[in-house]
């Protein structure tokens, strides 16, 4: 019999410290982050548009809520829409039943991250070259 006092002496599971995730598995849960902070964006560009078509009351109230940080959030907003849309890209290649093999799927991700390195810097680069000019 054992004392009820006495740490029982079993393995650990691995701590998420230790654990590292596959690839597949972090873009995934990144493709619903991206997905799920699309559509808040998407409040805020409806908000934009409401107070366009509004007034300038409401135009200029949106724009003393959204500055300073309004245009960063735009460029987070940017390079949300690189990744879900090249992300986007892979799973309906997947939808059509091509490369679902694991050396496949992990090349397709590996591309889709240089997609949205180039497709980010891209439109960032164009969105900073207009807001400079």
């Amino acid at each position: 019999m054992t004392d009820q006092d006495t740490p029982v002496q079993r393995p650990l599971s691995p701590h998420l410290q230790v654990y590292r995730l596959p690839l597949l598995p972090l873009m995934s849960i990144t493709h619903r982050v991206t997905g799920v902070g699309l559509a808040f964006g998407t409040l805020v560009l409806t908000w934009w548009l409401a107070a366009l078509a509004t007034g300038p009351g409401a135009y200029d109230l949106f724009i003393r809520f959204m500055n300073p940080l309004g245009g960063l959030a735009l460029l987070g907003w940017m390079i949300a829409i690189a990744y879900h849309f090249c992300n986007g890209i892979r799973h309906l290649i997947w939808d059509t039943g091509h490369a679902l093999d694991l050396g496949s799927a992990e090349r397709a991700g590996y591309l889709v991250l240089v997609g949205w390195l180039v497709l980010s810097a891209v439109m960032v680069g164009s969105a900073l070259l207009f807001w400079l000019s």
